[in-house]
Protein backbone atom coordinates (compact mmCIF):
# COMPACT_ATOMS: atom_id res chain seq x y z
CA UNK A 1 0.00 0.00 0.00
CA UNK A 2 0.90 3.47 -0.63
CA UNK A 3 2.29 5.23 2.41
CA UNK A 4 0.48 8.12 3.64
CA UNK A 5 1.55 9.63 6.41
CA UNK A 6 4.55 11.96 4.35
CA UNK A 7 1.19 13.28 2.33
CA UNK A 8 1.21 16.74 2.90
CA UNK A 9 -1.45 18.68 1.51
CA UNK A 10 -0.52 21.49 -0.62
CA UNK A 11 -3.43 22.56 -1.76
CA UNK A 12 -2.09 26.45 -2.00
CA UNK A 13 0.74 28.55 -1.67
CA UNK A 14 1.38 32.16 -1.04
CA UNK A 15 4.61 33.81 -0.86
CA UNK A 16 6.20 36.83 1.31
CA UNK A 17 8.78 38.91 0.79
CA UNK A 18 11.86 38.26 3.00
CA UNK A 19 12.06 41.71 3.80
CA UNK A 20 8.65 42.02 6.13
CA UNK A 21 9.52 39.82 8.67
CA UNK A 22 6.31 41.21 10.51
CA UNK A 23 4.27 39.74 8.25
CA UNK A 24 5.30 36.17 8.96
CA UNK A 25 2.43 35.83 10.82
CA UNK A 26 -0.17 37.14 8.81
CA UNK A 27 0.82 34.46 5.76
CA UNK A 28 0.65 31.92 8.51
CA UNK A 29 -3.01 32.75 9.33
CA UNK A 30 -3.84 33.33 5.36
CA UNK A 31 -5.25 29.23 5.19
CA UNK A 32 -2.60 28.66 2.53
CA UNK A 33 -0.87 25.23 2.69
CA UNK A 34 2.82 26.75 2.15
CA UNK A 35 4.13 29.95 3.24
CA UNK A 36 7.48 30.46 1.33
CA UNK A 37 9.44 33.25 2.01
CA UNK A 38 11.20 34.97 -0.59
CA UNK A 39 14.15 36.11 -1.74
CA UNK A 40 13.94 35.45 -5.50
CA UNK A 41 11.19 37.89 -7.10
CA UNK A 42 9.80 39.72 -4.60
CA UNK A 43 12.90 41.69 -3.37
CA UNK A 44 15.04 44.35 -5.64
CA UNK A 45 18.89 43.61 -6.14
CA UNK A 46 19.84 46.30 -3.85
CA UNK A 47 17.76 44.95 -1.02
CA UNK A 48 18.94 41.20 -1.38
CA UNK A 49 21.79 41.05 0.75
CA UNK A 50 19.77 42.72 3.49
CA UNK A 51 17.08 40.46 3.15
CA UNK A 52 19.20 37.07 2.94
CA UNK A 53 19.84 37.13 6.87
CA UNK A 54 16.32 38.07 8.08
CA UNK A 55 14.41 35.80 5.83
CA UNK A 56 16.72 32.78 7.30
CA UNK A 57 16.57 34.53 10.87
CA UNK A 58 12.35 34.15 10.41
CA UNK A 59 12.65 30.62 9.80
CA UNK A 60 15.24 30.03 12.75
CA UNK A 61 13.10 31.56 14.94
CA UNK A 62 9.83 29.42 14.10
CA UNK A 63 9.22 26.87 16.17
CA UNK A 64 5.95 26.42 16.49
CA UNK A 65 5.65 24.54 13.35
CA UNK A 66 2.38 22.05 14.96
CA UNK A 67 -0.06 24.14 12.57
CA UNK A 68 1.15 21.57 9.71
CA UNK A 69 1.59 24.85 7.74
CA UNK A 70 5.07 23.63 5.22
CA UNK A 71 7.22 26.65 5.72
CA UNK A 72 10.28 27.02 3.30
CA UNK A 73 12.55 29.74 1.45
CA UNK A 74 12.52 31.00 -2.36
CA UNK A 75 16.38 31.40 -3.09
CA UNK A 76 17.51 32.99 -5.98
CA UNK A 77 18.95 31.13 -9.51
CA UNK A 78 21.71 28.58 -8.31
CA UNK A 79 23.57 30.04 -11.30
CA UNK A 80 23.37 33.76 -10.28
CA UNK A 81 25.94 34.92 -8.09
CA UNK A 82 23.07 35.99 -5.34
CA UNK A 83 21.67 32.56 -5.43
CA UNK A 84 24.95 31.31 -4.48
CA UNK A 85 25.27 33.56 -1.63
CA UNK A 86 22.18 32.27 -0.65
CA UNK A 87 23.33 29.31 -0.27
CA UNK A 88 26.70 30.28 1.64
CA UNK A 89 24.25 31.79 4.22
CA UNK A 90 22.32 29.00 4.54
CA UNK A 91 25.61 26.53 5.10
CA UNK A 92 26.39 28.97 7.21
CA UNK A 93 23.32 28.65 9.32
CA UNK A 94 23.15 26.76 12.75
CA UNK A 95 19.04 26.58 11.97
CA UNK A 96 18.68 26.33 8.18
CA UNK A 97 15.31 25.78 6.62
CA UNK A 98 13.46 22.67 6.95
CA UNK A 99 12.83 23.21 2.52
CA UNK A 100 13.87 25.69 -0.91
CA UNK A 101 12.00 27.01 -3.37
CA UNK A 102 14.81 26.47 -6.17
CA UNK A 103 14.11 28.59 -8.94
CA UNK A 104 14.54 28.53 -13.09
CA UNK A 105 16.03 25.22 -12.54
CA UNK A 106 17.25 24.00 -16.38
CA UNK A 107 19.29 20.77 -14.81
CA UNK A 108 19.27 18.22 -13.04
CA UNK A 109 23.03 18.74 -12.57
CA UNK A 110 21.59 21.86 -10.34
CA UNK A 111 20.04 19.35 -7.96
CA UNK A 112 22.28 17.00 -7.46
CA UNK A 113 25.38 19.99 -6.61
CA UNK A 114 22.74 21.47 -4.16
CA UNK A 115 22.07 18.11 -2.87
CA UNK A 116 26.46 17.49 -2.48
CA UNK A 117 26.56 20.66 -0.60
CA UNK A 118 23.58 20.72 1.53
CA UNK A 119 24.70 17.71 3.83
CA UNK A 120 25.09 16.69 7.28
CA UNK A 121 22.99 19.07 9.76
CA UNK A 122 21.97 20.32 6.27
CA UNK A 123 20.54 17.06 4.75
CA UNK A 124 17.45 17.42 6.19
CA UNK A 125 16.37 20.27 3.65
CA UNK A 126 14.03 19.29 0.74
CA UNK A 127 13.72 20.74 -2.44
CA UNK A 128 10.73 22.67 -4.26
CA UNK A 129 11.48 22.81 -7.88
CA UNK A 130 10.23 25.88 -10.21
CA UNK A 131 10.29 24.76 -13.68
CA UNK A 132 10.33 28.26 -15.92
CA UNK A 133 12.53 28.13 -18.67
CA UNK A 134 12.48 26.18 -21.71
CA UNK A 135 15.10 24.37 -20.72
CA UNK A 136 13.73 23.18 -17.87
CA UNK A 137 10.54 22.00 -19.52
CA UNK A 138 12.40 19.76 -22.00
CA UNK A 139 14.77 18.72 -18.82
CA UNK A 140 12.27 18.36 -16.49
CA UNK A 141 11.37 14.30 -16.29
CA UNK A 142 15.55 14.21 -15.82
CA UNK A 143 14.73 16.54 -13.44
CA UNK A 144 12.46 15.28 -11.01
CA UNK A 145 14.47 12.27 -11.08
CA UNK A 146 17.75 13.91 -10.04
CA UNK A 147 17.80 13.01 -6.34
CA UNK A 148 15.41 12.37 -3.34
CA UNK A 149 14.83 15.16 -1.91
CA UNK A 150 12.58 16.58 -3.91
CA UNK A 151 8.87 17.52 -3.01
CA UNK A 152 7.14 19.37 -5.43
CA UNK A 153 7.37 21.12 -8.92
CA UNK A 154 5.83 24.62 -9.68
CA UNK A 155 5.16 25.86 -12.61
CA UNK A 156 6.21 28.87 -13.69
CA UNK A 157 3.83 30.51 -16.29
CA UNK A 158 4.75 34.16 -16.73
CA UNK A 159 8.59 33.33 -17.35
CA UNK A 160 7.82 30.27 -19.48
CA UNK A 161 5.23 32.48 -21.29
CA UNK A 162 7.73 35.24 -22.27
CA UNK A 163 10.34 32.45 -23.20
CA UNK A 164 7.42 31.16 -25.33
CA UNK A 165 6.51 34.30 -26.70
CA UNK A 166 2.77 33.76 -26.23
CA UNK A 167 0.44 34.99 -23.78
CA UNK A 168 -0.15 33.62 -20.06
CA UNK A 169 -3.47 32.47 -21.02
CA UNK A 170 -4.45 28.60 -20.33
CA UNK A 171 -4.27 27.32 -24.11
CA UNK A 172 -0.73 28.88 -25.06
CA UNK A 173 0.47 26.94 -21.77
CA UNK A 174 -1.31 23.85 -22.35
CA UNK A 175 1.22 22.25 -23.75
CA UNK A 176 4.16 23.15 -20.90
CA UNK A 177 1.37 22.27 -18.41
CA UNK A 178 0.83 18.30 -19.47
CA UNK A 179 4.20 17.76 -19.47
CA UNK A 180 4.87 19.31 -16.15
CA UNK A 181 1.78 17.13 -15.14
CA UNK A 182 3.64 14.03 -16.59
CA UNK A 183 6.84 14.57 -14.97
CA UNK A 184 5.54 15.15 -11.76
CA UNK A 185 3.19 11.93 -11.97
CA UNK A 186 5.84 9.96 -12.88
CA UNK A 187 8.11 10.69 -9.69
CA UNK A 188 5.39 10.89 -7.24
CA UNK A 189 5.67 14.56 -6.83
CA UNK A 190 3.06 17.54 -5.73
CA UNK A 191 2.07 19.75 -8.90
CA UNK A 192 1.42 23.43 -8.24
CA UNK A 193 0.20 25.88 -10.80
CA UNK A 194 1.08 29.33 -11.46
CA UNK A 195 -1.06 32.21 -9.59
CA UNK A 196 -3.92 33.63 -10.96
CA UNK A 197 -2.74 37.30 -11.51
CA UNK A 198 -6.33 38.91 -11.66
CA UNK A 199 -7.56 39.58 -8.12
CA UNK A 200 -11.05 40.94 -9.17
CA UNK A 201 -11.64 37.95 -11.21
CA UNK A 202 -13.42 35.25 -9.09
CA UNK A 203 -14.93 33.32 -11.79
CA UNK A 204 -12.12 33.31 -13.73
CA UNK A 205 -9.81 31.99 -10.46
CA UNK A 206 -12.33 29.40 -10.17
CA UNK A 207 -12.76 28.38 -13.31
CA UNK A 208 -8.28 27.88 -13.69
CA UNK A 209 -8.17 26.05 -10.51
CA UNK A 210 -10.83 23.30 -11.86
CA UNK A 211 -8.88 23.34 -14.91
CA UNK A 212 -5.63 22.36 -13.09
CA UNK A 213 -7.42 19.65 -11.18
CA UNK A 214 -9.08 18.13 -14.21
CA UNK A 215 -5.29 18.34 -16.07
CA UNK A 216 -3.70 16.72 -13.04
CA UNK A 217 -2.20 19.14 -10.58
CA UNK A 218 -2.74 18.98 -6.90
CA UNK A 219 -2.16 22.93 -5.94
CA UNK A 220 -2.07 26.55 -6.98
CA UNK A 221 -0.38 29.34 -6.11
CA UNK A 222 -1.97 32.72 -4.87
CA UNK A 223 -0.66 36.66 -5.04
CA UNK A 224 -3.19 37.25 -1.97
CA UNK A 225 -4.96 35.88 0.77
CA UNK A 226 -8.60 35.99 -0.81
CA UNK A 227 -7.62 33.76 -3.64
CA UNK A 228 -6.97 30.63 -0.84
CA UNK A 229 -10.22 29.77 0.30
CA UNK A 230 -11.62 29.28 -3.51
CA UNK A 231 -8.01 27.41 -4.48
CA UNK A 232 -8.52 24.90 -0.80
CA UNK A 233 -11.60 24.14 -1.36
CA UNK A 234 -11.41 23.28 -5.24
CA UNK A 235 -8.45 21.33 -4.29
CA UNK A 236 -10.19 19.05 -1.60
CA UNK A 237 -11.44 16.16 -1.74
CA UNK A 238 -15.11 15.69 -1.18
CA UNK A 239 -16.86 13.74 1.95
CA UNK A 240 -18.01 11.49 -0.98
CA UNK A 241 -14.54 11.01 -2.74
CA UNK A 242 -12.63 10.25 0.33
CA UNK A 243 -15.30 7.75 1.35
CA UNK A 244 -15.32 6.22 -2.09
CA UNK A 245 -11.65 5.71 -1.80
CA UNK A 246 -11.68 4.53 1.37
CA UNK A 247 -13.46 1.98 0.23
CA UNK A 248 -11.64 1.02 -2.90
CA UNK A 249 -8.98 0.38 -0.92
CA UNK A 250 -10.55 -1.79 1.95
CA UNK A 251 -11.61 -3.89 -1.18
CA UNK A 252 -8.16 -4.59 -2.22
CA UNK A 253 -6.55 -5.12 1.20
CA UNK A 254 -9.65 -7.78 1.31
CA UNK A 255 -8.54 -9.33 -1.99
CA UNK A 256 -6.23 -11.01 -3.20
CA UNK A 257 -6.11 -9.78 -7.05
CA UNK A 258 -5.00 -6.59 -9.16
CA UNK A 259 -8.80 -6.33 -9.42
CA UNK A 260 -11.84 -5.22 -7.55
CA UNK A 261 -15.67 -4.21 -8.29
CA UNK A 262 -17.27 -1.02 -6.29
CA UNK A 263 -20.18 -0.13 -6.82
CA UNK A 264 -20.46 -1.88 -9.99
CA UNK A 265 -17.15 -0.71 -11.52
CA UNK A 266 -14.29 -3.10 -12.44
CA UNK A 267 -11.16 -0.68 -11.05
CA UNK A 268 -7.92 -1.50 -11.42
CA UNK A 269 -4.50 -1.71 -8.50
CA UNK A 270 -2.71 1.74 -10.06
CA UNK A 271 -5.50 3.45 -9.40
CA UNK A 272 -4.29 2.82 -5.44
CA UNK A 273 -2.02 5.50 -5.24
CA UNK A 274 -4.21 8.33 -6.35
CA UNK A 275 -7.00 7.00 -4.01
CA UNK A 276 -4.24 6.85 -1.04
CA UNK A 277 -3.40 10.88 -1.64
CA UNK A 278 -6.91 11.54 -1.34
CA UNK A 279 -7.67 9.70 1.60
CA UNK A 280 -4.51 11.18 3.18
CA UNK A 281 -5.14 14.57 2.63
CA UNK A 282 -8.65 13.96 3.92
CA UNK A 283 -7.53 12.81 7.06
CA UNK A 284 -5.22 15.58 7.26
CA UNK A 285 -7.94 18.12 6.65
CA UNK A 286 -10.03 16.59 9.02
CA UNK A 287 -7.28 16.87 12.11
CA UNK A 288 -7.17 20.29 11.22
CA UNK A 289 -3.79 20.69 9.86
Amino acid sequence: MTETAKIQPRRSLIFMPGLRPEIFPKALASGADIVCIDLEDGILPEDKDTARPLAIDILAKDNDTADGIERMLRINSLRSREGLADVTAILGSSVPPKALMLPKVSAPEEIRILEELLTGSHGHIRFHVIIETNRGLDACHEITQAGDRIDSLLFGGADMAAELRVKTSWSALLYARSRLVHAAASASLDLLDVPYLDLDDEAGLTAEVEACVDLGFTGKAAIHPKQIPIINKIFSPSAAEADYARRVIAAFEAGDGGLVVVDGKLIEKPVLKTLARIVAVADRLAAGN
